[in-house]
């Protein structure tokens, strides 16, 4: 008999599920301590990201980028806003070579393409928080705009 009921014991232990105490919570959202700092900071980096991205829409993005930054400074904007401004010119270098006949067609056509590409992985660092230049003219965009 006694064995009879430790293997019924130990059935009802295997097929009650545990109960966890869960803490009651307070209405409203959880604010850790300095919790407003961390979410003025959050913001603030929304809108560095949001400056950063509109950067890469277009001339008149660059421009309004431009302007939004020029009171803060903020590092992250400036970066890709001198990315962006280096794209903008070779974007302009292309169309003046694009004036050439053939060869400058042929030129055009295949920068038009090279320009596309980096467009988008300048964008996507934006979009993704990341400082990484936009391939093949990256680097020369960060010597020849740091004052910017």
């Amino acid at each position: 008999m006694g064995n009879e009921t430790e293997v019924n014991d130990a059935q009802n232990i295997q097929e009650q599920p545990e109960k966890v105490a869960i803490p009651e919570q307070e209405s409203g959202p959880y604010t850790p301590p300095g919790g407003d700092s961390q979410r003025s900071s959050s913001r603030q980096g929304e809108m560095n990201n949001t400056i950063a991205i509109i950067s890469y829409l277009t001339l008149v993005g660059l421009v309004i980028a431009f302007v939004m930054n020029n009171e803060k400074k903020e590092a992250f904007a400036r970066y890709h806003i001198r990315q962006s401004l280096g794209l903008n010119i070779a974007s302009l270098a292309l169309s003046i070579i694009n004036v050439i006949p053939v060869l400058g067609w042929i030129v055009s056509i295949v920068g038009f393409f090279v320009l596309l590409y980096m467009w988008i992985v300048g964008l996507m660092n934006a979009i993704n928080g990341k400082e990484k230049p936009v391939p093949i003219l990256g680097k020369q965009f960060e010597e020849w705009f740091k004052s910017i």
